[in-house]
């Protein structure tokens, strides 16, 4: 079943926080009287009626809560998030792109592509998520597992809840990070970012309870350990976020210098993100782009008919790219252009 729109959001919400990205609905930092340890205490107990709606036993909550303090290193990195204006220019993407699609991270992609072909061929045969996007995902999220967190995820997002200024985000995180306990998931796995993400894909709690996957025929979903957990989970993840199988995620295009920005200009008000989809242009096929003049900067195996939008992430005279839908999907695990078409040119780097 699909997630709602809001509750998705709310949970990229967490994964921006996480990184450090800036979101359009991000809240500015706001000053917070310090927390009491017998407030904080007195909290989680008042969690007993949700914990037990959500089918967990409340002798796990309480045992939980008794090795739970307070975490002011927390909301000090919570609160050094910048809300900041958006009224000012864009960044450029090339510099994000050097940093994100680095020789490095290619080569050891393809290594990490060579060495699991197998298990990855029966994953993209699967889900229809091309291997290579898999792995891409896997390196820009933890550097293909070197760095996945340190912080205690259940001590982290009980203080974010319990400080209160977005526990409408983190109670749940919380909630479902107690599930995963009392489903079986070891307290000692449970580590990752400050903001709650965590494994090699860096999941929030609730996206493991919904997408978790078992690659590798053990029985368990593993993230934490198993690259073939970790990468089936990732699919999982794309194919309930919508990714169309056999259609790639975009391409690079040139973009003549008389294109009529105005008669191409995207009419739709998105439902969240605005300042990421405002950027594009309206949906029209690969045939009608290529009337216009915007043409593939190398040959692509999209159809005419593919429908794509046209986003020029250093303006123009810059590479553009052709977007499908495809590309949303990835928006849907972090909605960033950057980050987005940063996975796809690495996807695209190292399944070359």
């Amino acid at each position: 079943m699909k997630t709602p729109i809001r509750l998705r959001s709310l949970q990229l919400l967490l994964i921006f926080l996480a990184l450090g990205v800036v979101t359009p609905d991000s809240a500015p930092a706001q000053t917070v009287p310090p927390a009491n340890e017998n407030g904080f205490q007195a909290y989680l107990a008042s969690l007993r009626g949700k914990a037990t709606a959500m089918g967990i036993r409340p002798q796990t909550l309480d045992a939980i809560a008794a090795t739970l303090s307070y975490n002011p290193r927390v909301i000090q990195l919570d609160q050094a998030q910048p809300g900041g204006s958006f009224d000012g220019p864009i960044p450029p993407f090339e510099p994000y792109r050097l940093k994100h699609v680095t020789p490095s991270l290619i080569a050891r992609g393809r290594t990490e592509w060579t060495s699991n072909r197998g298990m990855l061929e029966r994953i993209e045969r699967e889900t229809g998520v091309p291997e290579a996007v898999m792995v891409a995902i896997y390196g820009h999220e933890t550097s293909y597992g070197t760095f996945t967190g340190d912080f205690d995820l259940l001590r982290s997002l009980a203080t974010l809840a319990y400080e209160g200024r977005r526990r409408d985000l983190f109670e749940p995180e919380f909630l479902a990070a107690v599930k995963m306990v009392d489903n079986g998931i070891p307290r000692s796995k449970l580590v990752g970012s400050w903001a709650g993400a965590t494994g090699y894909p860096q999941f929030l709690p609730s996206v493991y309870l919904r997408v978790a996957a078992d690659g590798d025929g053990d029985g368990k979903a593993d993230i934490w350990a198993s690259e073939a957990d970790a990468l089936a989970s990732i699919a999982r993840y794309f194919v309930d976020a919508g990714w169309r199988k056999g259609q790639a995620w975009g391409v690079a295009v040139s973009v003549p210098s008389t294109l009529d920005r105005t008669a191409i200009a995207n009419r739709t008000t998105p439902t969240r993100c605005p300042r990421v989809f405002e950027r594009f242009s309206r949906w029209m096929t690969l045939g009608e782009w290529k009337r216009l003049g915007v043409a593939p900067v190398v040959p692509s195996a999209l159809s005419d008919d593919t429908l794509a939008v046209l986003l020029e992430p250093d303006g123009p005279g810059k590479t553009g790219y052709l977007l499908t839908s495809n590309y949303q999907a990835i928006l849907d695990y972090n909605c960033s252009n950057f980050y987005a078409l940063s996975v796809g040119l690495l996807a695209d780097a190292v399944g070359s």
